[in-house]
């Protein structure tokens, strides 16, 4: 029976720092949300940004921008690094989104107006980075308790949340709902730590951050950052706005997934403001463990002083989106924080990716098509064959009782042990005496349809976690839109054409891999010792030029690696463009031209010297060339053959 499923990782922070822990909660999402497409639910996957706040204020200020300026790019790129891990999500929020805005006001507004937001003035500890209030009494050696960094003494007029009058239901629905938070360790520390212990009610709003939500009622407040981030998660289904069937559609959310240094918030505070607003609480939220170097938190800061990789550009470049989605989703114990080592990496890699999955469809393949060259028929069942059939045929009911669990590892053992025995049984059924043998040629296509099946069935069950690899699989079986509904054995005809494929994950050489990395952390921590420091005072801009002074235009062949549309403009596409080792945001009058899919992987002319401008709200740092014919029609300039992004164009 099709079923609603709307699942939200948390909205992140766009730092730029990025590093694989922080690609984990993410991935783990898309998985699930892709699991239950193919089960044949209708599925909201939403994921997005924090922009607003003392840490984007601040920043922006050292640089001398904006903090629109400061915070778009970075979005872009976190876009970016989502395309590249093949993440799926129906919905990207910007907290920075007028619907969004608009939203959060109305929140504060429906508060105030009930009584449960009052004005006081605000006295205690504030963690900048972690946008968190402390008492004396939380903090951990002085420190905040969560990241171990400085705290600020602050005192200042804020409007308060009354938080204290929902402990005893928070109370209640956690005794009543005991499936509400997990892992149970969560609970614990949410009802021995914080609900038994006595809520304080918040402080909510800022006077002396601008860089945030206005509240309605006292514009020279600011909304604190936790509630305009937490309230994405009704905003982006339309609640109060004019449309709001998606929220009358799929909320209450199914699950929250986040990290669990960040389940106070999301299961006290946003559960308090829910039952304020008379709203239902989420069904589930999940609080998820870290991905550890040497038992710490993974830290890009700390990333030069580690042999380890961990920057997802970099995994994806050398091994692929599939390699380092499957490490994450099979390594990680759900729940429980797990450790991260370069060379488990790629041990992991080799040993299930390479040996077992690669090695079986790459035998299978090949003795297809030296001895039959399509798929032979079924052929009767004998000795083994039933076994492996078995093992097919239990691999879903495994699957989908590991992801009801919001069990990734378990799924991905379940379609491993099958991918184990398909192996297995070559060995047992040794096709290439079969081969040998002109009377055993009948059995020779059944156990190969055997294995074809078997191949099929894993990578139907893999297309959530392995999408590139499974998708490839399944085309080269004639096959590629398989779904879960496809998993009986025997589906595939008789004479359906095989296609061989390169090999999927090529065995790395772990000892020339680890040298590589290392040598490429060394480069990267010398060109970081060695960059100037950010300076509060402006970037200097880059040399206007008109038409006579064309000789001193800079142009350079860039890369065109994501595009979309600029919301409310009909005209205008936002491209994020790679040139050479720079990734610029730019704006192209050319939506009348092009589609947002069409300008993806396109080379491109740019001109790089151009002043940063700010259009519809988007920084253009660069302008794309075109040419224009007598009718107004516009044509992209490119190079005329393949060059490299970030030659130069003479």
């Amino acid at each position: 029976m099709k079923q609603t499923y709307y699942i939200t990782t948390p909205i992140y922070y766009p730092s730029g720092n990025w590093h694989i822990g922080h690609c984990y909660t993410t991935v783990i999402c898309d998985a699930l949300a892709r699991f239950h497409k193919l089960s044949g639910d209708d599925v909201f996957f939403l994921t997005g940004t924090d922009e607003h706040g003392q840490k984007v204020e601040k920043e922006a200020l050292k640089r001398g921008i904006t903090p629109r300026e400061f915070i778009d790019p970075l979005v872009f790129e976190l876009k970016d690094m989502w395309r590249l891990l093949d993440v799926e999500y129906d919905r990207f929020l910007r907290t920075t989104d007028e619907e969004h805005v608009a939203c959060v006001q109305k929140i504060y507004q429906k508060l105030y107006e009930s009584g449960d937001v009052y004005k006081s003035e605000y006295e205690g500890y504030y963690c900048t980075p972690c946008e968190s209030f402390w008492t004396e009494a939380q903090l951990k050696d002085g420190k905040c308790p969560d990241c171990g960094r400085e705290v600020v003494l602050q005192k200042e007029e804020s409007y308060f949340f009354r938080l204290s009058k929902y402990a005893p239901a928070l109370l209640e629905h956690y005794q009543k709902n005991p499936e509400f938070l997990q892992p149970k360790s969560r609970v614990n520390e949410m009802v021995n730590n914080f609900l038994k212990a006595g809520l304080q009610d918040l402080s909510i709003s800022r006077t002396t951050v601008k860089w945030g939500v206005p509240l309605p009622f006292d514009p020279k407040h600011t909304a604190y950052v936790w509630i305009d981030a937490l309230s994405n998660y009704i905003s982006a289904l339309g609640y109060g706005s004019d449309d709001d069937s998606l929220f009358r559609k799929y909320w209450p959310a199914d699950l929250h997934m986040v990290g669990k240094e960040i389940v106070r918030f999301h299961a006290i505070i946003w559960p308090a403001v829910l039952m304020a607003l008379g709203l239902p609480l989420p069904k589930q939220i999940y609080g998820h463990g870290w991905l550890l170097i040497g038992g710490e938190k993974l830290s890009k800061s700390k990333e030069a002083e580690r042999p380890e990789l961990t920057d997802p550009y970099e995994l994806v470049k050398r091994y692929g989106a599939d390699a380092v989605r499957y490490f994450l989703l099979r390594e990680i114990p759900f729940g429980s924080d797990g450790e991260y080592t370069t060379e488990r990496f790629l041990n992991r890699v080799n040993a299930d990716l390479a040996n077992d999955l690669g090695n079986l469809v790459s035998r299978t393949q090949a003795m297809i098509a030296q001895n039959f060259g399509n798929l032979p028929p079924r052929g009767a069942q004998e000795g083994t064959d039933g076994e492996l059939i078995a093992v097919c045929e239990g691999a879903y009911g495994k699957v989908k009782a590991a992801m009801d669990a919001l069990d990734a590892p378990a799924a991905l053992s379940a379609i491993f042990a099958l991918v184990s025995r398909a192996n297995k049984y070559i060995d047992e059924t040794t096709p290439w005496l079969l081969a040998k043998d002109p009377a055993k040629r009948e059995r020779l296509g059944a156990v190969l349809y055997n294995l074809a099946e078997a191949v099929r069935i894993a990578a139907i069950l893999l297309r959530p976690f392995l999408p590139r690899a499974a998708q490839a699989i399944l085309q080269s079986f004639s096959c590629g839109e398989s779904g879960f509904g496809a998993l009986a054995f025997g589906t595939l005809a008789a004479g359906t054409p095989v296609t061989r494929i390169p090999p999927l994950f090529p065995r790395l050489d772990v000892k020339k891999e680890l040298a590589a990395v290392a040598a490429l952390n060394a480069k990267n921590a010398s060109k970081t010792q060695s960059a100037p420091k950010v300076q509060s005072a402006p970037r200097p801009e880059k040399q206007e030029i008109d038409i006579s002074d064309f000789e001193k235009v800079e142009l350079k062949v860039g890369e065109v690696i994501a595009c979309e549309r600029v919301p409310k403009a009909d005209k205008l596409l936002h491209e994020t463009v790679r040139i050479g080792g720079e990734t610029r945001s730019i704006v192209s009058g050319i939506a009348k031209y092009y589609t947002p899919e069409e300008m993806v992987g396109k080379r491109v002319v740019v001109v790089t010297n151009l002043k940063p401008v700010t259009l519809r709200g988007v920084l253009s740092e660069g302008m794309i060339l075109c040419a224009e014919d007598e009718n107004g029609g516009l044509a992209l300039v490119s190079p005329e053959r393949a060059m490299k992004s970030g030659g130069s164009v003479r």
